[in-house]
């Protein structure tokens, strides 16, 4: 029997309400209540599409039980586990930076996180194919000890942690390609030297703090950490060279026995907190790519786990575009806005974008990767 697509969703985690604070990380005088940024549209716009195209009915659709406070461990800190749980029976607050939340906002993240594992767990142990699983609140700015950038729990070393834990898979790559740096991946494995951890994002974005090209992993594990912070402006030419010169290769020559996207969508032409150029057709593009390599490298096992992305009306197309690629679905949704996206000045791989990518590559070559 042909192994599916596997396709994780729950209500639960649309009900997570940060509150209304806009795009920004606390109420003041002067800022006029509005909703967060974060809001559960775009991802339920895009469960709602998968529904109307039919391409849903293709799909090996599952729910999962919450992470346990066992699996979460395995990450965080007791101390800030339990700072969710106070804040879960009382008003809420802020969980560390830019991270506010509510009371039901911990059960959300708890089976947010509970989706991240499923999925990782049925792909790896080979019950299914590859997996999408459209979790929120997303988790890649969350950190062992706090939440950050909307980030209640960290979905991707929770899962990878447990699966690893179980013997599940031993080598995993994470290539995160939200248009912010994917902080948590690598302080979760920033010494360990069997999970390769990737990030594309725009440069100096979010956090401030991190995502240089020089953090390259430490100890044991100094070689398996890459960052590419792109420019801002850096559209799908731009993209693509840096997947075939330096992403690709990199993951490749690792040979993971497991790949895990952290699947944004914010650096798509029409996100409000992004300024980068990329139309469906670029994402399912990367997708495509990332699925042959997994068919090479890892007997084609690849997660994907929804991020960020907050334009509530062109998150469900590239969400689309990606899952229908990842099935191998002939089911295709329209997207008005692709070939004017495509059309913009400056997306054509520019000169300034192509000299840091290649120093990059060779950045890479000289820290003699693992």
């Amino acid at each position: 029997m042909k192994r599916r697509t596997g396709f994780y969703w729950h209500e639960r985690c649309f009900w997570h309400d940060p509150g209304a604070i806009g795009v920004f990380s606390a109420p003041g005088e002067f800022l006029q209540p509005q909703p967060a940024s974060e809001s559960p549209e775009s991802k339920r716009r895009l469960k709602n599409l998968l529904e109307v195209s039919g391409l849903i009915d293709e799909l090996d659709v599952r729910k999962a039980s919450p992470a346990s406070r066992e699996d979460l461990a395995r990450f965080h800190t007791g101390r800030y586990l339990d700072e969710l749980e106070e804040g879960e029976l009382t008003r809420g607050g802020d969980a560390g930076e830019c991270a506010p939340f509510t009371p039901g906002s911990l059960a959300a993240a708890k089976q947010s996180a509970g989706l991240a594992i499923a999925a990782v767990e049925a792909v790896a142990t080979g019950e299914l194919a590859n997996a999408y699983a459209l979790c929120r609140p997303p988790g890649h700015h969350a950190e062992a000890d706090r939440g950050r950038g909307f980030c209640l729990l960290g979905n991707i070393p929770v899962a990878v942690m447990r699966a690893r834990a179980l013997g599940q898979v031993r080598r995993v790559a994470i290539l995160d390609w939200d248009v912010h740096h994917g902080n948590g991946q690598q302080e979760a494995f920033y010494d360990d030297p069997d999970v390769l951890t990737v990030s594309i994002h725009q440069a100096g974005n979010y956090p401030l703090d991190s995502g240089d090209f020089e953090e390259l992993g430490e100890g044991a594990g100094y070689g398996a950490n890459l960052n590419l912070p792109m420019p801002p402006g850096s559209g799908i030419d731009a993209y693509r060279y840096a997947m075939q010169e330096l992403v690709l290769p990199a993951i490749g020559g690792f040979a993971p026995d497991l790949i895990v996207v952290a699947c944004g969508y914010d650096a798509c032409g029409k996100d409000p907190l992004g300024k980068m150029m990329l139309n469906s057709s670029a994402f399912a593009a990367m997708t495509q790519q990332l699925k042959a390599l997994a068919a090479r490298i890892s007997d084609g096992k690849l997660v994907m786990i929804h991020e960020g992305g907050y334009s509530e009306g062109y998150v469900p197309l590239c969400g689309h575009a990606v899952i229908q690629t990842l099935s191998g679905s002939r089911i295709e949704v329209p997207d008005p806005q692709n070939d004017e996206i495509a059309a913009w000045a400056y997306q054509s791989l520019q000169p300034h974008q192509r000299a840091l990518i290649d120093g990059w590559c060779e950045g890479w070559r000289r820290a003699a990767p693992l």
